[in-house]
C-alpha cells in the first residue's frame, strides 16, 4: 500500500508543496520517520523532532516553513485530528483476514452470506443469520441465530453477536466485544432488603434473606449504522424491548450498556463507563471514562460528563456535569476549591479559638 503526497493531499482536500510525486509507505512520528514515511508533525512542538529522523515529507500546520525544516515535500492541514482520520484510513493495512470463508469456519446452511465476505478460522455463523456484503469476520467470532449484520462490518477476533441482534452497516467491533448477553435482572419471591433500601434510602427493613430468581431477556440488541464498540465492550439484551445504540455512536473499551437502555445517535461512551438498565440517553452525549449511570433515568441531548462522574438522577439537555453525585461542573469546581481550603480554614479557626480563650475576662 503506497501513495504519493499528491494523492494524499487530494484525498484530504488540503494543499501540498514541493516534490508531490514522493511515494509514502506509512505514517510515523517525526523522530522515527524514514525516507518513505510521512512524518506527522502537525504542530511546532512535534516539528522539533524532525531533525532526529530522516523524513523527506511531513504533514505540517498551515503556514509552516517546510523548506527550513529540511523537507522535500509537505502537506498543510487546518485541523490536525481531522487530517489524522483521513490519513490513517488510507494507510490502514487491516488485520490480514484472508478473502473467502476459512475451511474451519462453521456456517449454518440457512445462513445468508453476502458477496465478498471474509470469515476467519474457527468462526461460527448460526441459523438464518445474515452477513452483509463486504464484511470481515475475524477468527473465533460467533454470530447467533437470526442475527443480522449489515454491509462492510468488521469484527475483530473473538467477537460474539447474540441471537436476533440487528446491526446496521459499517459496524466495527474490537476484540472480545460481546453483543447480546442476557441482562443482569433478578428478583426475590418476596420484597427484598434491596427493594426496601431503594424506597427508604437507608433502612433495610425486616426482609428475610432469599434466593434470586432470574428474569429472562426476551428482547435483543439493535445497533444503527456506523457504530463502533471497543475491546471487551458488552451490550445486554433487553428484557422485553430491545436495547438500542443509535447510528454513529462509539463505545470505548470495557464499556457496559445494561438491558433496555437506549443510547442516541453520535454519542461517545468512554472507557470503563457503566450504564445501568432502562436508561434513556439522548443524542450527542459524551460520558467520560469511568462514568457510572444509575438505572431508570434519562440523560438529555448534548450532555457531557467528566471522567469518574456518577450520574444518580436525570440530567437536562446540554448540561456539563462532574463529581459524585454528578452536578454542574462549575459547582463541582467551586466545591473542590472549597475543600482544598478546609485545612487552612481549620488552622485559622483553631488560632481564633486560642486567641479568644486567652482574652482576659471583661469587667
Amino acid at each position: 500500500m503506497q501513495f504519493t503526497i499528491q494523492q494524499i493531499a487530494d484525498a484530504l482536500g488540503v494543499p501540498a508543496e514541493g516534490n508531490t510525486d514522493l511515494t509514502i509507505l506509512r505514517a510515523a512520528e517525526p523522530a522515527e520517520a524514514g525516507a518513505t514515511d510521512l512524518a506527522m508533525a502537525m504542530s511546532p512542538k512535534y516539528a522539533e523532532a524532525l531533525s532526529s529522523g530522516t523524513a523527506r515529507a511531513a504533514v505540517l500546520w498551515e503556514g509552516a516553513d517546510w523548506q527550513a525544516l529540511g523537507l522535500e515535500a509537505a502537506l498543510f492541514v487546518p485541523r490536525p485530528r481531522m487530517a489524522m482520520a483521513g490519513i490513517t484510513a488510507m494507510l490502514d493495512r487491516g488485520q490480514g483476514v484472508e478473502p473467502g470463508i476459512h475451511p474451519s469456519a462453521v456456517i449454518d446452511p440457512t445462513a445468508d452470506i453476502g458477496d465478498d465476505v471474509a470469515i476467519g478460522p474457527l468462526s461460527v455463523v448460526g441459523a438464518r443469520a445474515q452477513i452483509g456484503a463486504g464484511s470481515v469476520i475475524g477468527a473465533h467470532c460467533v454470530i447467533g441465530m437470526d442475527a443480522k449484520l449489515g454491509s462492510n462490518a468488521v469484527l475483530r477476533e473473538m467477537v460474539s453477536i447474540g441471537a436476533r441482534a440487528q446491526i446496521g452497516d459499517r459496524f466495527i467491533a474490537q476484540p472480545g466485544a460481546r453483543i447480546g448477553g442476557d441482562g443482569f435482572s433478578f428478583v426475590t419471591p418476596e420484597v427484598s432488603d434491596v427493594e426496601n433500601v431503594r424506597k427508604t434510602m437507608g433502612d433495610k427493613g425486616d426482609a428475610k434473606a432469599q434466593n434470586w430468581l432470574r428474569i429472562h431477556s426476551l428482547g435483543a440488541v439493535e445497533i444503527g449504522d456506523d457504530v463502533e464498540v471497543g475491546a471487551n465492550c458488552t451490550i445486554d439484551n433487553g428484557t422485553i424491548r430491545n436495547t438500542s445504540i443509535g447510528s454513529g455512536s462509539k463505545l470505548d473499551n470495557l464499556v457496559h450498556v445494561g438491558h433496555n437502555t437506549r443510547v442516541g445517535q453520535d454519542c461517545l461512551l468512554c472507557g470503563q463507563t457503566g450504564v445501568s438498565g432502562s436508561v434513556e440517553i439522548g443524542n450527542n452525549v459524551v460520558l467520560g471514562g469511568q462514568t457510572g449511570v444509575v438505572d431508570n433515568i434519562f440523560i438529555g441531548n448534548g450532555v457531557i460528563s467528566g471522567g469518574g462522574t456518577k450520574i444518580l438522577s436525570n440530567v437536562p439537555a446540554g448540561r456539563v456535569i462532574m463529581g459524585y453525585p454528578g452536578i454542574k461542573m462549575e459547582s463541582h469546581t467551586d466545591i473542590y476549591k472549597a475543600q482544598r481550603r478546609l485545612p487552612r480554614m481549620a488552622r485559622d479557626v483553631e488560632a481564633l479559638k486560642k486567641a479568644v480563650f486567652k482574652q482576659p475576662p471583661s469587667d
